[in-house]
């Protein structure tokens, strides 16, 4: 059994960043297939490696008693998970946790926006990359859009603290549309993000070096119509904001490619076979299924395991740099 007067009351890394926040992964399968984050024929990882709800609520648990203020439930889809509200409603009456939040493609959030919102969910962020039946069945190859364009209704009216919509701009498919999906959010009083096609894993229908975006194109589109003024609010992601004028709609602006953001990085991912990634663009992590599933270990040894990980994070990624090898997983392994 490790030694638990190693153990700290927060978790920080060599760089002397404080990591508050994590990302679980609750299933890498989805209802969609979209080209950003999955190839068409996807082979998913066999359940016996997927950990169990009470293993995911054990690694959630361990964070927030070391010091993690917000935790993230990502996929995949989280919401196609059998049983996920069982998770959601004990990860609700986590003491010491501040926020629980979620990332959707919204195609369940008609039947879930309700039960998630009493279950304790403060916010959540629903991918929309195009309000063009075709062009979003094209991004998303199987979603139909009307589902979506109801799950963000039933979001609305379930009242949230915070709504944002994610939309990843690639050329070629959807850069006509970043001022309608502006539009759209501006209209219905909520947030949205634009998120640059990061190289993760291999997509098998397009060359990311011609597809992707720079955000510094997709600000310039947005302010030949509106006046955007740069705000200081801080999420827990790496959003930077910049408030629409005269508006209650924030626009943000997640640029992994053109922005390294990393010095500021307090966050870390665990993917459903329960692997701590300490950081998105690089493979640096630890294996926490197999403490999770070592009867010579306890729970103690879990938190041991994720102090220890902190000296594995790196300083930065490096997306796009030649000298340096890119990740080989694609989104929907990592964990939105």
């Amino acid at each position: 059994m490790a030694a638990a007067a190693q153990q700290t009351n927060s978790l920080v890394d060599k760089f002397g960043r404080r990591v508050d926040y994590i990302r679980l992964s609750v299933t890498d399968r989805c209802d969609f297939r979209c080209i950003y984050c999955m190839t068409e024929e996807m082979q998913f990882v066999p359940r016996k490696q997927v950990l169990t709800l009470e293993e995911l609520y054990a690694v959630a648990r361990a964070f927030t008693e070391l010091g993690v203020r917000r935790i993230r439930l990502t996929g995949g889809e989280p919401l196609v998970r059998s049983n996920v509200m069982h998770l959601v409603e004990r990860l609700g009456r986590l003491p010491g946790l501040d926020e629980l939040l979620l990332t959707t493609n919204g195609n369940q959030l008609d039947k879930y926006a309700g039960p998630l919102q009493a279950a304790g969910v403060k916010r959540i962020n629903i991918s929309l990359d195009s309000l063009d039946a075709e062009k979003f069945r094209r991004i998303s190859r199987v979603g139909k859009l009307d589902r979506v364009l109801a799950g963000i209704d039933a979001a609305i009216a379930a009242g949230f603290d915070r709504l944002r919509i994610n939309s990843v701009v690639m050329r070629g498919y959807n850069e006509d549309e970043v001022l309608p999906l502006v539009e759209y959010a501006l209209e219905r009083d909520i947030d949205i993000a634009f998120i640059e096609e990061m190289p993760l894993g291999e997509a098998s229908d397009h060359d990311r070096a011609d597809t992707t975006c720079s955000n510094t194109w997709v600000r310039e589109r947005i302010e030949r119509r509106h006046e955007l003024l740069d705000s200081a609010v801080k999420t827990a992601g790496p959003s930077r904001y910049a408030q629409v004028v005269g508006r209650k709609s924030r626009v943000g602006f997640i640029s992994p490619v053109t922005h390294n953001f990393c010095a500021d990085c307090n966050r870390v991912r665990v993917t459903v076979e329960g692997r701590l990634l300490l950081c998105l663009g690089n493979e640096h992590s630890m294996d926490l299924r197999a403490i999770l599933r070592d009867d010579g270990k306890d729970f103690e040894d879990l938190k041991a395991a994720i102090v220890a990980a902190m000296d594995l994070k790196p300083e930065r990624h490096y997306f796009f740099e030649k000298d340096h090898a890119q990740p080989v997983r694609l989104m929907n392994m990592t964990g939105g």
